[in-house]
């Protein structure tokens, strides 16, 4: 039985005997490849940095978005506890569903009965969208550009807890009890 044969389309690229011939392109692209490691390797020994380098805790990458959004933090409220009254709204607009809270209940607190017992955020799986923080009514969740120890060698590291989200950078926000 014969094979179905292609079809061919008008603007099928054609190949070159240079093209095809395969180890022209293997050549020039180790060419390019030594040229820029021979200029990184002249920057290092007259004593400046390469051309690719940061050292990332002291420096910053100067091609990070201007408008990077970062790491969350929970706010607090005057008297320690989170701003946050576990409505869910955050979790619900996740696009990657990576926020967990569970809410509790405080009787003893009338202004603010409901409070998140849990609430913990999946940095492996997180795109770092901000949908969470616009959704937010209580404006209880915001994002940070600096981001210290983001990455983790281990996924079981990426999930972060309320207490480290409060305690990472705590912010207050006066104006709400």
């Amino acid at each position: 039985m014969k094979p179905y044969p292609r079809p061919r389309y008008w603007n099928e690229p054609t190949m070159s005997w240079w093209e095809r011939a395969y180890i022209f392109e293997v050549a020039r692209g180790l060419f390019i490849t030594g040229r820029v490691f021979t200029r990184n390797m002249c920057h290092w020994r007259a004593g400046r940095k390469g051309a690719l380098t940061t050292y990332y805790p002291e420096e910053r990458r100067a091609d990070y978005a201007p408008l990077n959004r970062g790491k969350h933090i929970l706010v607090q409220r005057i008297d320690g506890t989170p701003q946050c009254i576990a409505c869910n709204l955050c979790a619900t607009v996740c696009p990657a569903k990576v926020i967990e809270i569970e809410a509790a209940f405080n009787p003893d607190n009338p202004l603010h009965p409901k409070y998140p017992a849990r609430f913990e955020i999946d940095y492996s799986r997180c795109v770092f969208c901000g949908l969470c923080v616009e959704a937010c009514p209580e404006d209880a969740i915001r994002m940070l550009p600096e981001v210290p120890n983001l990455p983790a060698l281990d996924r079981d590291h990426m999930w972060l807890g309320k207490e480290e989200l409060m305690q990472w950078s705590p912010r207050n926000d006066g104006a709400k009890r």
